[in-house]
């Protein structure tokens, strides 16, 4: 299971509640930031918008592509490592709204870590440094530093040792 805490809600659905859950000036203002960043080839102000107005941690080095969808309402909750790369489309989630509940957790993204194009990160989880994530891979579990994983659902490919044994 992934690293989440939940809070529970009664009568509507959790996300029909979404405003008492995170201000809404708070979400118009992520929204405008994320939507400017995901269309701007500039990585180092990428970068600085993320830091600056969303609160999220970034190494040196790392790189988010054209097209990353952030979490619009938790981005705070996101961390990325040094000289990683966030592949084209890929989104971040750190909420998940359902019907009794939502979830929150953070997503910690290590150091050289490669996520492909158009994968799906939930919340809660981990990917260790060195770890490589296929392109269209749902994350939806934490990943070994060093491990190479994709699919839907995600796999391991190949662990840490494996990649070194065969020189992958």
């Amino acid at each position: 299971m992934r690293n989440t805490e939940r809070y529970p809600v009664t009568g509507s659905n959790a996300l029909w509640q979404i405003y008492k859950t995170v201000p809404f000036w708070k979400v118009v203002k992520n929204f405008i930031v994320i939507q400017l960043a995901r269309y701007t080839p500039f990585i180092p102000m990428k970068n600085w918008l993320y830091k600056t107005f969303l609160g999220v941690k970034i190494g040196d080095q790392t790189a988010f592509a054209l097209m990353v969808m952030l979490d619009i309402m938790f981005p705070e909750k996101i961390s990325v490592g040094k000289n990683s790369i966030i592949g084209y489309n890929t989104t971040i989630l750190a909420h998940e709204y359902l019907i009794d509940e939502y979830r929150l957790g953070d997503v910690v993204i290590g150091d050289g870590v490669m996520i492909g194009a158009n994968s799906t990160l939930l919340p809660g989880i981990t990917i260790g440094d060195g770890a490589i994530v296929s392109a269209g891979t749902l994350v939806h579990k934490s990943v070994p530093a060093g491990a190479f994983v994709g699919g839907n659902p995600m796999q391991v490919i190949y662990t840490k040792e494996e990649r070194a044994k065969h020189d992958i």
